[in-house]
């Protein structure tokens, strides 16, 4: 099993090489133009609508029939829970619960795992490896002559440097907090756009 998973490791890290290369042939003609920091922005972004794109697109079968089935069992237990005798109500849960809706659950969340794997975690490792590869302070000092993208303050009287994989990983964390503000702000506009509707129609019959 350890050699499978060596080899398995062997050919994903070359594929990460790889795809790290040719994202540097196709990036290098704006090393110059915009520099490294608007480089990282730009493949944070893009790490991003990837991402959010493959988490949307990409699921199998085997998942939706799971969340199909955890959906139903849940929807059973909560009937179950509404029965006027609480306590009978209680015991036929805990029977679903122990019979179906754990077992459920526990194969729905590792489907979902083993998915966001996939669509989410491994491209963020392709990209900061690509980031780790071709921006490390040797290549940066190549680039603009300094090992480092910005220098800001200081810490304990030394200055303190911001590299190349730390301005990737917060460019990243800023761009998922923005989509999911964004996701927020359009979700409300909607619900609000959906009450005035309503609204409107209530005052044209009331009229």
């Amino acid at each position: 099993m350890e050699h499978f998973l060596d080899i398995v490791w062997e050919y994903l890290y070359a594929a990460i090489l790889s795809t790290a290369s040719t994202v540097n042939i196709l990036l290098s003609p704006l090393q110059s133009l915009v520099g490294p920091a608007v480089i990282l922005i730009m493949l944070a972004f893009f790490t991003v609508v990837l991402t959010k794109f493959l988490g949307k697109k990409c699921r199998t079968k085997r998942h939706i029939r799971l969340e199909e089935e955890f959906n139903h069992w849940l929807g059973v237990r909560e009937e179950a829970m509404r029965c006027e005798d609480r306590d009978v109500g209680s015991r036929m849960a805990r029977n679903i619960d122990q019979a179906k809706l754990n077992r459920c659950y526990y194969d729905y969340f590792l489907e979902g795992f083993l998915l966001s794997l996939a669509t989410m975690y491994l491209p963020i490792l392709m990209v900061m490896s690509y980031v780790n590869a071709f921006y490390r302070p040797e290549k940066l000092i190549d680039l603009t002559g300094k090992g480092y993208l910005f220098q800001v303050g200081s810490a304990g009287g030394h200055p303190f440097y911001i590299g190349s994989i730390f301005f990737y990983f917060v460019s990243l964390i800023f761009f998922y907090a923005g989509w999911a503000y964004l996701k927020r702000v359009i979700a409300r506009r909607r619900q609000k756009n959906i009450i005035n509707e309503i609204n409107k129609q209530q005052t044209v019959i009331a009229g």
